[in-house]
């Protein structure tokens, strides 16, 4: 991990190496010699690191070069010298006054930057020769860089799972239930150490799986290195059960017409690409695979495949295994306390809790304020301690997947947010690349890299989506609470990421201050701490910080950020006692990329014109009202938000000539108030590369008012630039009490890929649904009724759709309606749904009903919707109609998820009603009581429990006597948690 992070800092170094030797600077002879002396050396020393990582058992004949802790040192020291000189690198030319500084700055025989270029230049050139003169190999041994070899087989210690009852049910009604043909292949995808294998085995060891399946094989994807090796192991443990011809035609013949059932744990592309051919569709055996990618499941359950996402163990359950493995006696009220602080820090990591609780019975006395030290300090012991042994090697597994060093950076980078918090998709994404963590290739933008990043992430189940979106975008996501504390740890190490108020902070790349609860600083990785050190005014020392990261209240620190000079991030908008006053001398961050405020902020400093290479700038939770028109001026600002208006004072040609830049850079435009004055509305045409727009409507704008034909003028004008670039364009309206007929006059032949409107409309406007382009539609208290919502399936295009309205009466989807919607997004008042023809919806993946008082299926058929993998319902309705829903969903060919959505108030006035994730519906407390008696139950017992059969027609095929099916715990030798998905299948149940 060292090593991946000094890499991927030292090639940036070389870039800004390369910028700073470029025609434009007018460097002294001496000085450019000196750079290009540094730039060498670091390419050597890039080649060097680069191939030891690509082959760590490689011994070269030449000496590693520097050691990766030197190697760190010495690009955080070249890159703080070059930032501190270098201008903007987005200027490419334009800022004449800044190339006249660095000219000055670097001529002279006493120039600070040139005696700074020599020391560093004599400290690569001392390194380089300590290390060929001693032939000292610097890179860290696996130990202390956290590396393992392959987690071996689990031991006995680990029997005995919990919350594996539902989907073992689950899974074994699939397998059960199913005739030749569908479901096909079953993927089970999570979290390494979530106990994906744990679940797979439970199934292959059920007695009535064994019954159907008398011919069964279980492969580990991990211990074949060649693909091909893994149909051999499969075909070598069916044949000691039946007679499995040699060819390979009969092979196919054999495995197409033999009921068989295979288990491939922990399988990649790889593995699948190569046996899938193998397998018939028409086939009569069952397949089950596991799998860490989202991806690779989807890509194995492709067509009538099934794929179940493992979940984390919920508060309750995580007590439970607890219990079992630790606290035998049961908890006292102080125990208690240290068994929560157990519970948060694990997330529901069932491996995690299972390493803690090992740990834990080492202890002569166990009290909840031991337990409590154990979680402040976890990542420390997971290091250390052999009882996170398997523990550490997942993670660090997981961390070494990663394709290359800027991935794995941006990864580390994610723990600078407190563990457990909901973290922006777009905050992060954008933050990435203030912090210069993306590396574009080819021909693609720096934020189509990041976003692709993102996404790796989410497939490799690091990063967990826990808020989707209307159009099932992830909107806000966390890291899994155990592999956010591994790389805090790793990231405090390796002086990357710490708080303000460590000892040693002016080391570290990024800052934080955390303290949610009575205005202390979190104790993470408490080693790394003094408190000696919480007194950090009055002191002249310097910080090498890129960003500075505050939750909670700053206090003594809101005069410490210009000392923070190379400052690109401050995230201060979780901030909650930054005043006006604080931000005197913001202007002094020059660097700075991204700026974000918090609810206290009411004004902005005049000299914020200053902040050059500002690109974010988010003043969402602040007071401001009124823009100061600096911010316009701002030469490289991509993202502004907010919701604020133009001072009555400011006269738009002015703004156009004096402060609206030449090539005005400004993105997403999240938004204005259009009053009185139309200065937003004027100035939309000069700013060429707008994507996003957000406009409210002023609640005393009417008909009359001389405004609305500005904001249909700016309008059409956004939407009809858009015909040329056919880019992601989105556009968001909400005109409030205000009727929104001004749209009538917008014409048609524009071009908008999202689109939102809320307030009252008298009919829906006809440039909707001529719009080119639109796959994203939300419409939001329009009192849109019959005709005009049906007249919405003439958008064939159109991918997402939500409502918000009070009454869908009269909305009917015709046959064939709304070909290619993927999601459905239905927020009522009350419980009528539309009607749906029997062709309508072909390709819907995602269905959310939400209204507290729906009642039971509500005339909705979801087995016409072949491709339907989610409904989403209310946390707030009856427990019968939960139930139906349920048994509807089984009845599916492709069992859709019912998951639940808990309403909650709208963050500002007449805003749309918000929804979050819910684990389970709210039932009434005496149903809650007993199901959650029921749930404990099922969990404690170790013996055999019942699985009745779903009698769906499929299953009316069984004979009756496979009706009820015993399904038993695995024998006493096999694992619970096979958490890295790596395990074999023990002899004993082969």
């Amino acid at each position: 991990m060292e090593a991946a992070v000094a890499s991927a800092l030292t090639k940036e170094v070389v870039l800004k190496l390369v910028t700073l030797l470029s025609e434009k600077h007018k460097l002294s002879k001496g000085l450019k010699g000196d750079l290009r002396f540094i730039h060498t050396e670091l390419d050597m020393i890039l080649c060097d690191m680069d191939e030891h990582l690509g082959d760590p058992s490689h011994s070269s004949r030449r000496p590693q070069v520097v050691s990766m802790e030197e190697m760190r040192d010495l690009a955080h020291d070249i890159e703080d010298c070059i930032d501190r000189f270098l201008p903007c690198a987005a200027c490419e030319g334009e800022a004449a006054s800044v190339l006249r500084r660095v000219k000055k700055a670097v001529t002279g025989n006493r120039s600070r930057f040139a005696a700074e270029i020599r020391k560093l230049r004599q400290r690569v050139k001392d390194a380089h020769e300590r290390r060929v003169n001693y032939g000292v190999n610097g890179v860290r041994s696996a130990a202390g860089a956290g590396a393992a070899a392959p987690p071996a087989v689990a031991d006995a210690a680990e029997a005995d799972p919990v919350g594996i009852d539902r989907p073992r049910q689950e899974l074994v009604e699939l397998l059960l239930g199913s005739e030749p043909g569908p479901p096909g292949v079953i993927s089970i995808v999570g979290f390494g150490g979530s106990g994906k294998t744990t679940l797979a085995r439970a199934v292959y060891c059920c007695p009535g799986v064994v019954q159907r399946f008398p011919a069964r094989a279980w492969a580990a994807g991990s211990e074949h290195t060649y693909a091909g090796g893994l149909l051999t192991a499969i075909l070598r443990q069916l044949r000691r059960t039946v007679d499995v011809p040699q060819d390979q035609d009969s092979i196919n013949n054999f495995l197409r017409t033999t009921e068989c059932l295979i288990v491939i744990d922990d399988v990649n592309k790889q593995h699948w690409d190569a046996v899938r051919a193998t397998f018939h569709r028409e086939t009569k055996s069952r397949i089950i695979v596991t799998t860490a990618l989202h991806s690779v499941a989807n890509a194995c359950s492709s067509g009538d495949g099934y794929v179940y996402k493992m979940s984390v163990l919920d508060a309750q359950l995580s007590r439970v295994l607890l219990t079992k493995k630790v606290f035998f006696g049961g908890c006292s009220p102080e125990l208690e306390r240290g068994s929560t602080a157990i519970v948060d820090k694990c997330d529901g990591h069932p491996l995690a809790l299972v390493s803690v609780a090992r740990f834990l019975l080492g202890k002569n006395e166990l009290t909840g304020r031991h337990c409590t030290q154990v979680c402040r300090n976890l990542g420390l012991h997971m290091e250390e301690a052999a009882d996170f042994t398997k523990l550490q090697q997942l993670l660090v597994n997981n961390y070494r997947s990663l394709s290359d060093y800027p991935l794995k950076t941006s990864l580390l980078y994610t723990s600078v947010f407190p563990n457990g918090r909901p973290i922006r998709k777009d905050t992060l994404i954008r933050r990435w690349l203030a912090e210069g963590y993306v590396q574009c290739r080819y021909k693609r933008s720096d934020l189509e890299v990041a976003d692709e990043n993102f996404r790796k992430l989410v497939d490799r189940n690091i990063i967990r989506p826990i808020d989707g979106s209307n159009n099932t975008k992830v909107k806000t996501c966390k890291t899994h609470g155990i592999m956010h504390e591994f790389m805090l740890h790793k990231s405090m190490s390796d002086n990357f990421i710490t708080s303000l108020h460590d000892q040693n902070r002016s080391k570290f790349r990024h800052l934080f201050i955390q303290n949610p609860e009575g205005g202390s600083t979190l104790g993470l990785n408490h080693q790394h701490t003094s408190p000696a050190s919480d007194n950090i005014s009055g002191s002249s020392e310097k910080f090498r910080a890129r960003s500075l990261t505050i939750f909670g209240n700053v206090g003594e620190a809101a005069s410490e950020f210009c000392r923070c000079e190379l400052l690109r991030v401050l995230d201060l908008e979780e901030c909650d006692d930054l005043e006006d006053g604080h931000l005197k001398d913001i202007h002094k961050l020059w660097h700075l990329k991204y700026l974000s405020l918090g609810g206290a902020i009411s004004n902005l400093p005049r000299n914020i014109e200053k902040l050059h290479c500002l690109e974010t700038l988010d003043l969402r939770k602040t007071k401001i009202e009124i823009l100061p028109a600096e911010i316009i001026g701002l030469p490289h600002l991509a993202h502004l938000f907010g919701k604020f208006k133009l001072g009555k004072d400011l006269k738009v040609g002015e703004l156009e000539k004096k402060s609206l830049p030449k090539k005005c850079k400004l993105q997403t435009l999240a938004g204005f108030v259009a009053d009185e004055n139309p200065g937003f509305l004027q100035l939309m045409s000069h700013m060429k590369k707008l994507k996003k727009v957000k406009i409210w409507c002023c609640e005393s704008t009417d008909e009359n008012n001389e405004s609305m034909p500005h904001i249909s003028e700016a309008v059409q004008k956004f939407a009809q630039d858009g015909m040329d670039t056919a880019d992601v364009r989105s556009l968001t309206l909400d005109f409030g009490n205000s009727s929104g007929g001004f749209l009538g006059s917008i014409q048609e032949y524009c071009y908008l890929s999202s689109l939102k409107l809320r307030g009252r409309l008298t009919q829906l406007p006809q440039f909707v649904t001529s719009l080119c382009g639109l796959t994203e539609l939300c419409l939001s208290s329009t009192n849109l009724v019959g005709n005009d919502l049906s007249n919405l399936c003439m958008m064939p295009c159109l991918l997402y759709l939500k409502l918000v309205e009070a009454d869908l009466t009269g909305f009917i989807i015709k046959d064939r309606g709304f070909p290619s919607l993927l999601s459905l997004c239905l927020i009522m008042q009350m419980p009528v749904l539309p009607t749906i023809g029997a062709g309508a919806l072909p390709r819907l993946v995602s269905l959310q009903l939400l209204c507290k008082d729906l009642v039971g299926l509500s005339g909705i058929k979801i087995e016409q919707h072949h491709c339907l993998q989610e409904v989403a319902l209310d946390s707030m309705v009856s427990a019968k109609t939960v139930d139906m829903w349920e048994t509807a969903a089984k009845k599916h060919p492709r069992r859709p998820k019912v998951l639940f959505l808990k309403r909650i108030g709208p963050s500002e006035t007449k805003s749309t009603v918000k929804y979050v994730a819910a684990d389970e519906p709210i039932r009434d407390k005496a149903s809650s009581v007993e199901f959650n008696q029921v749930q404990l139950t099922q969990n404690m017992l170790q013996d055999e429990c019942m699985i009745s059969l779903d009698q769906s027609s499929s299953m009316s095929k069984l004979n009756s006597a496979m009706k009820k099916i015993i399904v038993s715990d695995p024998p006493p030798d096999t694992p619970e948690l096979s958490s890295s998905g790596n395990s074999v299948m023990p002899p004993s149940a082969r």
